[in-house]
């Protein structure tokens, strides 16, 4: 596990954005029986956690996609956190709204975005992966050239990671579901009896 995997999954549970309940599992909107409900917009509200997760996405732009020119958030989650992060990295920020509006110009794409500019997508939670694959679709249809994604953490379920593949985009995730799993283990959020079975729900979905 990378030190920056694990600082963020600390975080996670300490302001308990991430939630585990291998015994009393929590229900999806899909109707989804999962031990695992994950809610990162909790971020915003812990100056010291938020310092920590804008920092780490700011950084992991840079490392990762050093072309970058614009960062755009996914609608609603991601844009605090690509706002943020353009701000330490002083770069234009935008973001993508799930779909035009009805009003106005009828924009979808809002902040300024140019043709063949180089763009990273910021996300909080990767799950499926439609929502963000959607984003990156929405942008390329627009001219841009989407480098990659950066999320605060995902679930590394294989249909989010087949989604990804099939849309030919990277993305790179501050944290995930195994780490913060073993993290979760070490800390006493949960026995280690339960790590084997938090496991298998991800690997059968």
């Amino acid at each position: 596990m990378e030190k920056m995997e694990i600082t963020i999954a600390e975080q996670l549970l300490k302001i308990q954005a991430v939630f585990l309940r291998p015994q009393e599992p929590f229900t999806w909107a899909s109707g989804i029986k999962s031990p695992i409900y994950c809610d990162n917009r909790i971020i915003l509200s812990y100056p010291a956690t938020r310092e920590i997760v804008e920092n780490a996405i700011a950084e992991t732009v840079k490392r990762e996609f050093p072309e970058c020119e614009v960062l755009m958030g996914t609608s609603t989650a991601g844009i605090a956190h690509a706002a943020i992060a353009a701000t330490i990295l002083n770069m234009p920020m935008g973001y993508v709204r799930a779909k035009a509006k009805d009003h106005g110009r009828g924009n979808q794409i809002e902040g300024r975005l140019n043709k063949g500019q180089k763009v990273v997508v910021v996300e909080d939670l990767i799950s499926t992966g439609g929502s963000c694959i959607y984003v990156v679709n929405t942008l390329r249809e627009a001219g841009a050239d989407v480098l990659g994604i950066v999320s605060i953490f995902t679930y590394g379920l294989n249909k989010g990671l087949q989604c990804l593949k099939d849309a030919n985009v990277r993305n790179v995730s501050l944290s995930n579901y195994d780490t913060l799993i073993q993290v979760a283990a070490q800390l006493n959020y949960i026995k280690p009896t339960d790590v084997q079975t938090l496991l298998d729900f991800r690997n059968n979905l």
